[in-house]
């Protein structure tokens, strides 16, 4: 199918139905639900620049795959030059597994397991046992060989389900004092819905990013957000962490206080600089590790 083809509707059509799956392979890919967001909208920002731009596109959904692959592999790269470098494991041992038994503890690892494997097993396992895509469909996203492809499956199987048998304790998850005093802060003013105060505490160009919805720049523009809050009887926040990191958690009171969605605050100084917000992306809580602030996970600062 040709770019003429496939038009701008259906491209836009295919991301909003794709999205949650392109995310579930990212976030595996990042180890990470808030970075898998970054990679999907880069995905997205150059699937409709390319499409835009008059490239051929055969197979829309490997296309779009292969986009989000090239976006996840860029992402690592940026992260192992901040990082200087990221550890990748030696997997030698390789073992026959049932393929229902694969797909069932592929989809229920965590993130943070996911990042024990290399890239290659990884982009294999998660592509192949998560999102049901054959072994053709994952050459042709990673551009990988079927030989390379065939034992980056299989070691990276073998290591899943001898990671699953571990018993290993991740540790919990510490929150810095002054963090929690502006977080807490924060969430109690947006729980008395006393937004005058919460404006207050925003800076002139707050940046807003309502994740797949919209983007409001400036106090002005993101009084609209606080107004959308404001109108709405389905959420309580509390403070917690998403994947390691500090957060705001959105619950909603009429459903058992099941977290819906979280918050992402940016500080500059004691005044927030931008807010990022996951209400409307689903999915991105079914990947993420959540967890409440509680007394065991406080700094031992506090």
């Amino acid at each position: 199918m040709s770019s003429a083809a496939f038009g701008r509707a259906e491209l836009d059509a295919m991301l909003v139905g794709l999205r949650p799956k392109l995310h579930r392979y990212a976030a595996r890919m990042a180890g990470s639900s808030i970075e898998g967001e970054d990679i999907v909208q880069e995905a997205v920002v150059k699937a409709l620049a390319a499409h835009d731009g008059g490239t051929r596109v055969e197979r829309p959904e490997q296309w779009l795959f292969r986009i989000a692959h090239n976006a996840a592999q860029d992402h690592l790269r940026r992260r192992q030059r901040e990082r200087s470098r990221m550890s990748e494991t030696d997997m030698t041992t390789i073992e026959d597994l049932s393929a229902n038994a694969e797909a069932r503890l592929a989809a229920a690892t965590s993130l943070h397991t996911f990042m024990q494997l290399t890239p290659a097993q990884r982009s294999a396992v998660v592509l192949i046992d998560v999102l049901g895509l054959s072994l053709s469909e994952t050459c042709e996203v990673t551009r990988a060989t079927l030989a390379a492809t065939k034992a980056a499956l299989h070691r990276g199987r073998a290591e899943l389900k001898a990671l699953s048998a571990r018993t290993d304790e991740v540790a919990m998850p510490k929150l810095d004092p002054e963090e929690e005093r502006r977080l807490r802060r924060y969430v109690d003013l947006f729980n008395a819905r006393d937004f005058d105060a919460v404006r207050r505490l925003i800076a002139e160009d707050v940046q807003v990013d309502v994740v797949n919805r919209a983007r409001l720049n400036g106090k002005k523009e993101a009084s609209t957000y606080f107004g959308n809050y404001d109108r709405l009887r389905d959420w309580a926040l509390s403070l917690g962490f998403v994947d390691g990191r500090p957060a705001i958690l959105i619950r909603n009171p009429q459903a058992d206080d099941a977290v819906r969605g979280f918050v992402l605050i940016d500080w500059r100084g004691e005044e927030v600089a931008r807010i990022r917000d996951f209400r409307h992306v689903p999915y991105c809580i079914a990947d993420a590790d959540i967890c409440f602030l509680t007394a065991t996970t406080r700094s031992r600062f506090v």
